[in-house]
């Protein structure tokens, strides 16, 4: 928290403090918790998912200290919802107008540079840790069909992987840090002003959404700006294993890889059928509408969620396409969140299978991705997988139709939750916010951020009898 601290100092904005007490009972919390478990050495796989799921928890609760020490969001519940949605990188907000804030005249430009800091380095540090979540430490929980990602680290042997997983990390954040310094860089020299790159670009490479403006990407005119941060939307949305491989030399790794041609061909086609849907129902000249679709799926499908667009206003076909890509996400391996594009395509293949093998029925059928032969197992996993994480979303969505939301409000909050992107549609959409929402809502949607983001299965296990045997 001494980052947004002396963005506070040097702006000499009162939230100093907030940042400085907030440091102090993290520190006075931490330090016990280190000391009792700093001789640990070996862990059992429930001790991952433990300290996974319970690293997450920690980090939202203590993210959520600056925005209610300072009075920037004087109410808990909010605090909690806006952190969890920063370290989990959805991107929701409850950052709204006057009404709904007392504090903040004007949404989020109102917000002092510190706090504005504070909601991007969270969105970057969660996304530090989802990199090594879903590449190095999944794969060894055997998650979801997760093997699906393709991760450089495996065996079952804690003592053997560690260094594997220590360099793996430290080659991935590089990239991570690269791509952002990258970014930054780019956005300021576009004409964004600086406190604004910065910002934007610790919530592009975590696929975050958060921005220092109310109207998101939008209030940059400039058309640079947006292709800047779709194309670091873009990277931020491909395995990062894949990045792995070309920085130790396997230079057409991206190429060769068949999820990555699928995420193209996504993005070329919803962008086109956007386009040209939105073409017939308003007076934007061609680029513009081209910059838009492009835009807003390539944000909706890797679940940054930056808007350039009200897409509530675009035909229903553009709207449910939208809609569509929450579900999907980008690849496996990624900061995105939704189901992962590996899994929809095993989905699809699984489905094509069993049509074949009813018509013959003593043929041996594999199921392929690319060259890879796909085991029993991961099938079963993925499976299991995609029907909890639908089940959850009828549930989400039933539930918060009892807090009279309308139909379209409630299943693109559910969605949106889920798969960890920001904005929805209804009351949520591109320029609204969910500060309206009951806190009973709010509280329901951060555990489906949560749950999301680490994949469900690890957070659902631990309420299990077994995971306490």
């Amino acid at each position: 928290m001494l980052f947004p601290a002396f963005i506070s100092w040097l702006f000499n904005e009162p939230d100093l403090l907030s940042f400085l007490y907030s440091s102090g009972i993290t520190v006075l919390i931490g330090l016990p918790i280190w000391f009792f478990t700093r001789k640990s050495r070996t862990l059992r796989n429930r001790d991952g998912f433990a300290i996974v799921t319970f690293s997450w928890i920690i980090t939202a609760l203590a993210g959520a200290l600056p925005f209610y020490l300072s009075g920037v969001i004087p109410n808990f519940t909010d605090a909690w919802f806006e952190s969890m949605s920063g370290v989990t990188t959805t991107g929701a907000t409850i950052i709204g107008n006057s009404t709904t804030l007392p504090n903040l005249v004007n949404g989020i430009e109102s917000m002092p540079h510190g706090i504005l800091f504070w909601r991007s380095f969270l969105q970057w540090i969660g996304g530090m840790g989802i990199i090594l979540f879903t590449i190095a430490i999944l794969p060894l929980l055997g998650v979801g069909g997760v093997q699906l990602f393709k991760a450089e680290v495996p065996g079952p042997v804690a003592d053997k992987i560690r260094p594997r997983i220590n360099e793996t990390a430290k080659i991935l954040w590089m990239v991570y840090v690269g791509f952002t310094l990258l970014q930054i860089l780019l956005l300021g020299l576009a004409g964004m002003p600086w406190f604004d790159a910065v910002c934007h670009g610790f919530t592009t490479m975590p696929t975050g959404g958060f921005s220092t403006q109310n109207a998101s990407i939008a209030a940059y005119s400039n058309p640079v700006i947006h292709y800047i941060i779709i194309f670091f939307m873009f990277v931020a949305g491909v395995n990062f294993t894949l990045h792995f491989r070309a920085l130790t030399g396997n230079f057409k790794a991206h190429v060769k890889d068949y999820e990555f041609k699928v995420y193209l061909t996504i993005i070329f086609i919803s962008t086109l059928i956007i386009f040209f849907n939105i073409q017939t129902t308003n007076s934007d000249w061609t680029h513009v509408s081209f910059l838009k679709s492009l835009f807003q799926s390539v944000a909706i499908l890797t679940g940054t969620g930056y808007t350039n667009a009200n897409y509530e206003l675009w035909p229903y076909l553009s709207q449910h396409l939208l809609l569509i890509l929450m579900f999907f996400g980008a690849m496996g391996g990624s900061t995105s969140g939704g189901m992962k594009i590996a899994r929809i395509i095993l989905l699809i293949k699984y489905a094509v299978t069993e049509t074949r093998r009813m018509l013959h029925a003593r043929a041996i059928i594999p199921i392929k991705i690319g060259n890879r032969t796909i085991s029993d197992e991961i099938i079963r996993n993925t499976l299991g997988f995609s029907l909890i994480y639908l089940s959850i979303f009828v549930l989400t969505a039933f539930v918060l139709s009892a807090f009279n939301l309308d139909f379209q409000s409630a299943v693109g909050a559910a969605a949106s939750a889920i798969g960890n992107i920001g904005p929805a549609f209804g009351e949520f959409g591109p320029t609204d916010n969910y500060a309206l929402l009951h806190p009973v809502g709010k509280w329901m949607l951060t555990f489906c951020m949560l749950l999301g983001r680490l994949e469900i299965f690890t957070v659902m296990v631990i309420f299990s009898k077994v995971f306490w045997k």
